[in-house]
């Protein structure tokens, strides 16, 4: 007997190999990025952060899918993230274009450093807390798809930080709002209703292909702007859906007790709503016969 329960507890202690596999290639492309742009070759760091989306995109799925979901594959995933979404888009941006404005520079990729840590906090402890099918706030990997769409996109079309200063300028506020608005309480679809195991109509199959041969021109270009717009469609769905847009609505602690989006929630009716009456008490009957009598 306690041999079995030494195996069962050596068992316990072991760690899923392939999800953690692609958690360990999300990371090492984020580090890559970081040294890459620290030898000036700012278009490979840029790509690979992109890299990175991908293998963070698939360890979950390879987890769920196999089964092989567990408590260390999320606090390693989490770790991951914030090397290859946090510190790597931000010396990316500084060793770019920020470096020149001195303390502003560094502070301003310093900002979106620690928003992404203080966002993916956030998203670890509202586990199972919130709707699953929105993000509060900007993903840590969309708000990197902006910073490293940016140097990417820069250095497709030849523009040099050292001779446009405003580019210098440029890319401290797109740094900083990126960062900001990952620390936001705007609303954000997750696209985690999507459901990839069900049958579509054949023109959606046309539509990937199409979107794939777009990217695939451009992937600089497309790539920033879808994430731009991304970012965008955040503030422009909250204000549109909430009656009177407060400062809880924008930062700060998110209170949704008081149900203030309307545009969906408040022209709804319930689902399976029942009628209920009243039973007839006896007396009432009685009284009833007499007065016909």
């Amino acid at each position: 007997m306690s041999e079995m329960k030494n195996n069962n507890s050596a068992k316990a202690r072991g760690i899923y190999l392939l999800p953690n596999l692609f958690t360990t290639a999300a990371l090492f492309s984020g580090f890559y990025a970081v040294v890459a742009s620290m030898n000036g070759r700012f278009e490979s760091a840029a790509i690979a952060v992109f890299v990175a989306m991908i293998f963070d995109g698939l360890d979950g799925r390879i987890a769920r899918m196999t089964g092989t979901e567990s408590s260390f594959g999320v606090q390693y995933d989490s770790l991951s993230d914030m090397i290859s979404f946090g510190i790597a888009p931000s010396l990316v941006s500084y060793n770019w274009a920020l470096h020149d404005l001195g303390k502003i520079g560094w502070l301003a990729a310093f900002i979106f450093a620690v928003s992404a840590a203080l966002r993916l906090a956030r998203f670890n402890t509202q586990v199972g807390k919130v709707d699953k099918h929105y993000f509060q706030g900007l993903a840590s990997p969309s708000a990197a798809g902006i910073v490293a769409g940016m140097v990417w996109l820069g250095q497709n079309f030849g523009w040099d930080p050292e001779q446009l200063h405003s580019l210098r300028y440029v890319a401290a506020i797109l740094t900083v709002c990126s960062g900001l608005l990952m620390v936001s309480n705007f609303r954000y679809y997750s696209f985690k209703g999507v459901d990839l195991k069900g049958k579509v109509p054949f023109v959606v199959v046309l539509l990937i292909v199409l979107g794939i041969v777009v990217v695939a021109l451009r992937p600089a270009l497309v790539l920033f702007c879808v994430f731009t717009i991304y970012a965008i469609s955040g503030p422009v769905y909250t204000i549109r859906t909430v009656r009177k847009l407060k400062m809880k609505h924008v930062v700060g602690e998110d209170d949704d007790s008081d149900d203030e989006f309307d545009a969906e929630t408040e022209n709804k009716e319930p689902e399976n709503k029942e009628t209920t009456q009243e039973p007839l008490n006896v007396t009432d009957l009685e009284n009833t016969d007499e007065k016909k009598s």
